[in-house]
């Protein structure tokens, strides 16, 4: 087993979620620790400040399941935001915590940092936990999401029929109990958790920005991720899959209250879907290009290396078994130079092969479908579920 490095060790082990005064006040109220667990005990905090005021508040004036246009436990939006989206995200601290310290860790282990530029990654990684430590970032992430509820569109307050937390007066809106907390309560909260997502995704950028530009990474283009090795930066995109899925059942809900209660159909936000699960790629798989110019210096070298290696061999072999006279103690059939030139020019065409992006097509198509997935139950508005059966069905018989 690989040694701890000095910066990894338990005290200073690097998280892009360990950081903080939120996380400092978690860990006093017992609602974190160290490795991110109790998990289930913020989930339930945030579900009863967000979600439960809501259900309490309506369900008083007598508009949880009745008594207005859109009842509070109909309404599709809210219910994916506070009991699927927030708790996700979240939960989704779990998970980057444990992936990226990997990641990072194994940019070491792997030997893609050399010896002479460790203290270089180790300034690197010092800074970006200082960042992550930021109280005023914190409090800047805080002011942000607490202004922003004061910028409201009017059209999304302003309602043409009765909700749960707004009634038509006029041309205006008046908020009902539940609709001021919902407003400036419980989407603060949601607010709040995405800007700090962003904040730790703007730290993960700045960090390997830094990596890509201070240090030679020792890439080498036989490395069967066809990647030079750095095929292991992919486990980052896996670990902010929960964070992109977070996105996207917000926004399926809020297209889903819209279909059913607004008249709206699929069709209409087919842009707005595509321009969505095309900015949250782009949010995790800009960073890893940061090493094409890299991963493509690498490439042409040690194709160059290795087909000056490949031509001596090959001019050796050729004068040994075709040109000159075939040696008398060693039969052609079985030779060992046979099978070296059949591994050498599988070697040349892993090197040739080598990807100058850090992931390959397939991972994007596989992206992009888990990040679409929540949508997929929207597609029940457009046609039954019994003909979306047999229309799958219908695909492999």
């Amino acid at each position: 087993m690989p040694k701890p490095h000095p910066f990894l060790e338990p005290h200073t082990d690097f998280s892009l979620v360990q950081g903080g005064p939120l996380f400092q006040l978690f860990l006093r109220a017992h609602l974190s620790r160290g490795s991110m667990e109790l998990a289930s005990r913020r989930i339930l905090l945030a579900v009863a400040i967000t979600w439960l005021p809501l259900l309490v508040l309506s369900a008083i004036s007598g508009q949880a399941i009745g008594g207005t246009g859109l009842p509070f436990l109909y309404d599709v939006g809210a219910q994916t935001r506070f009991l699927l989206a927030v708790p996700l995200l979240l939960a989704a601290e779990v998970v980057v915590h444990r992936r990226i310290k990997l990641t990072v860790s194994s940019l070491l282990d792997h030997g893609l940092v050399a010896a002479e530029d460790k203290p270089v990654f180790e300034g690197i990684i010092s800074s970006a936990m200082r960042l992550r430590n930021s109280v005023l970032a914190e409090v800047l992430v805080i002011v942000i999401a607490v202004s922003a509820g004061q910028f409201i569109d009017a059209s999304y307050v302003t309602m043409k029929s009765a909700t749960w937390y707004a009634t038509p007066v006029g041309e205006h809106s008046q908020l009902s109990a539940a609709g001021y907390w919902y407003f400036f309560v419980s989407l603060t909260v949601l607010r709040f958790l995405l800007l700090r997502w962003y904040f730790r995704l703007f730290i993960w950028w700045r960090l390997l920005w830094q990596v890509s530009r201070r240090i030679q990474l020792r890439l080498n283009a036989l490395h069967p991720d066809q990647a030079g090795g750095l095929g292991i930066l992919t486990g980052s995109v896996h670990a902010f899959l929960p964070v992109l899925v977070a996105h996207t059942i917000g926004l399926s809900g809020v297209l889903a209250g819209k279909i059913l209660h607004d008249g709206a159909s699929l069709p209409q936000y087919k842009l707005e879907i595509i321009a969505w699960v095309l900015f949250l790629m782009i949010l995790v798989l800009t960073p890893l290009s940061f090493f094409v110019m890299q991963l493509a210096q690498a490439k042409r070298t040690q194709v160059r290396e290795y087909s000056r290696v490949a031509g001596r061999y090959v001019a050796e072999f050729r004068q040994k078994w075709i040109v000159g006279p075939p040696p008398k103690d060693e039969a052609l059939i079985g030779s060992a130079d046979i099978q070296s030139l059949a591994d050498l020019s599988n070697s040349f065409s892993v090197a040739k092969g080598m990807a100058v992006m850090p992931f390959s097509r397939s991972s994007l198509v596989q992206l992009a479908i888990v990040i679409a997935l929540p949508f997929a139950p929207l597609l029940l508005t457009m046609i039954s579920l019994e003909q979306l059966v047999d229309r799958a069905l219908s695909l492999f018989i």
